[in-house]
């Protein structure tokens, strides 16, 4: 991997992580359209390393406040109802389906599951089902000449059921193109969250999964066309990019709807079947590319 793919690699990687249309399928997709070889699901799981650094040092606060309570209500029976504590007890919770499934479909994620047809239905699909739960959302939020307005739950009021129902949620992301993001956030307005509610938890629950998979794959950089600098690079670069990414996304969220995402998955998918179809992009493409 050159200098240069690890620059547009990590732009690319800091500019989509937090953005419900998956970060991992954008690599992926750059990579074919460029002739550049695959870079993997190790380079992608190294480079969110940077992604989540940017998410603890954006939710700083919000995450001290947890990590305290949390390690408080290990030995203070009267501190396990405190909010804070529950949240972290629930990220662990919701953490376990994206660790047991990641181990154990790991030859999947890292070969079959990056199928250029594979990601171009994901795209689509999952644009389907966020579209879905943007509008009942919207319809809640909103109301209408038949229906009363609905309050719509914030984090304080989540549980385990929903906890375990968000870690289901993004293990669907194992698969290149579905997007974390968009997957806990569809799962949290599914389940009666509010937007912003379903987004913060959603970065928020990553924070472990992310982290842990990036450790996990540290082994495998320097093995084939990864070397070490590129990837460090990339990181870094994401690192930056990422953070006013999640600034801007927790503005636009507060009054804007997932709609432009929904369609940008669904035209992106469409486009990509239409050119395997005309033979224009291999499904593998990338893949044997020195």
């Amino acid at each position: 991997m050159s200098w240069f793919e690890s620059f547009v690699l990590g732009l690319v990687q800091g500019l989509t992580e937090f953005l419900p249309i998956s970060s991992s399928a954008h690599l992926r997709l750059v990579a074919a359209f460029a002739g550049w070889q695959d870079p993997g699901a190790a380079f992608t799981a190294v480079t969110q390393i940077g992604t989540e650094t940017a998410v603890l040092i954006f939710f700083r606060k919000d995450i001290g406040r947890i990590l305290a309570a949390w390690f408080r209500s290990l030995y203070s029976p009267a501190a396990r109802s405190d909010h804070n504590a529950k949240t972290g007890w629930l990220v662990i919770v919701g953490s376990i389906p994206i660790g047991v499934l990641g181990l154990t479909f790991k030859d999947q994620i890292e070969g079959p599951f990056r199928d250029l047809r594979l990601i171009a239905s994901t795209l689509v699909g999952l644009g389907i089902v966020l579209g879905i739960a943007d509008r009942m959302a919207a319809r809640d939020t909103k109301g209408g000449r038949h229906r009363a307005r609905r309050e719509r739950k914030s984090l304080e009021q989540l549980n385990v059921r929903d906890g375990l129902l968000y870690g289901c949620a993004q293990a669907l992301a194992l698969v290149p193109g579905v997007s974390r993001s968009g997957a806990t956030i569809s799962g949290g307005l599914f389940m009666g969250y509010r937007r912003e509610a379903a987004a913060r938890y959603s970065f928020l629950l990553a924070v472990p999964a992310v982290l842990a998979s990036g450790l996990f794959e540290l082994a495998d950089i320097g093995e084939g066309h990864v070397s070490w600098g590129p990837t460090l690079f990339a990181t870094a670069l994401a690192f930056v990019v990422a953070y006013g990414v999640i600034a801007w996304f927790m503005r636009f969220i507060s009054t804007r709807s997932f709609m432009p995402f929904v369609i940008y998955r669904i035209l992106l998918g469409v486009a990509l079947f239409a050119l395997m179809a005309a033979g224009v992009l291999s499904p593998h493409a990338g893949e044997s590319v020195g």
